[in-house]
């Protein structure tokens, strides 16, 4: 996988998982987890490379803020939308909604 979030900053993905044993309850687990952070001039030449991996991965400190939330279910949209998906989840009207 590969995303592109600026011109010059190419970040490839790189995750292999395989389920646990029986007697872990086939808890997924982690094999392979490496990130390549390639970083490129205006002329497309490598100018920087880092290699993560799982054990780098530890060290990462990653941001605590959360994207929040900014609809409410008085707006005019979030209702239209929800009429829009019951008709499309039961357009004859036969379903009782379960409350």
């Amino acid at each position: 996988m590969v995303l592109e979030f600026d011109n010059d900053l190419l970040i490839f993905i790189e995750r292999k998982t395989t389920t646990g044993r029986f007697f872990k309850f086939g808890k997924k687990r982690i094999i392979v987890n490496n990130v390549l952070v390639a970083e490129l001039d205006n002329m497309g030449l490598l100018l920087k490379k880092d290699l993560i991996n799982l054990n780098d991965m530890k060290s990462v400190k990653f941001s605590s803020k959360e994207t929040s939330i900014n609809y409410k279910k008085e707006r005019f949209i979030y209702s239209f939308l929800s009429s829009l998906r019951q008709k499309i989840n039961d357009p004859l009207g036969k379903r009782r909604k379960k409350n």
